[in-house]
């Protein structure tokens, strides 16, 4: 398989002389094409550092980010924009659906900023919520869905792009135990059915279990990485819980 993310010596520092932070303190990883990657660790350790800086959001202080072929340090501008659109999905925590667009339409918007053909981007929204069991949805608003079909919506607009990498921070921190479990069995699904590449910042230890790879940070460096392997999710989240209180972790980092 390809690798579709490669980040090498990734740093990131926040301040200057003496009131210097190093959040990413030289983070190697990468990801092959179809991988299921979770990124763990107690807060300060720079997994949202580490997402921010690989989404484009932030910028590295030093280190390489190569995502389906492309350097992004040497992107700017236009460029960097570009890519962004055409080559990242991302779901996050808050959904951040446009309240005035339908379900429809959210989705839509993906493709209607790259300039799809209108007949394309009836197909792909309609496939992309038929698998994620919005079809119901689609003429609703965002006001009119429960949290959970929300961020399937999210999901969706997410994917319908056909993107080379989806990066999601934290998709179940604002969901209920249900609705967790079913938007995480479809990113399973959107994993081992479509081949979408994931990777996934998360402090929630079941969330991490859906997984085929755990990376741990501690103090913004590599600590550990856990492969799921034949291992069922209930032996991967033990796996996972022991790997947190290790770390020196509660309750809070695990549940």
């Amino acid at each position: 398989m390809s690798e579709i993310l490669t980040v090498t010596d990734l740093r990131k520092v926040y301040g200057k002389g003496g009131a210097v932070t190093r959040a990413l303190d030289g983070v190697s990883l990468s990801l092959e094409a179809g991988e299921f990657v979770g990124v763990m660790g107690p807060s300060g350790s720079g997994k949202t550092t580490l997402l921010n800086c690989v989404s484009t959001i932030d910028r590295p202080s030093a280190g390489s980010i190569v995502i389906d072929g492309k350097e992004l340090t040497r992107l700017k501008g236009r460029e960097l924009a570009k890519f962004r659109r055409e080559r990242l999905g991302f779901i996050f925590q808050d959904c951040n659906l446009l309240d005035t667009l339908t379900t429809y339409e959210n989705i839509a918007l993906s493709l209607s900023i790259v300039k799809a053909p209108a007949q394309k981007i009836d197909r792909r929204v309609r496939e992309m919520a038929d698998f994620l069991g919005i079809a119901d949805c689609l003429n609703k608003y965002p006001y009119q869905m429960s949290g959970g079909q929300q961020q399937r919506c999210a999901a969706a607009r997410a994917m319908v792009t056909h993107p080379a990498l989806v990066l999601a921070d934290e998709p179940t921190g604002a969901l209920d135990s249900k609705s967790s479990q079913l938007l995480l069995d479809r990113l399973e699904e959107l994993n081992m059915e479509l081949g979408a590449t994931i990777l996934m910042v998360t402090h929630d230890a079941f969330t991490a279990s859906c997984c085929r790879r755990v990376v741990f940070l501690r103090d913004g460096r590599l600590f550990l990485e856990l492969h799921r392997g034949n291992d069922s999710r209930k032996t991967f989240f033990q796996k996972i819980i022991r790997v947190v209180t290790e770390m020196g972790g509660g309750m809070a980092d695990v549940l």
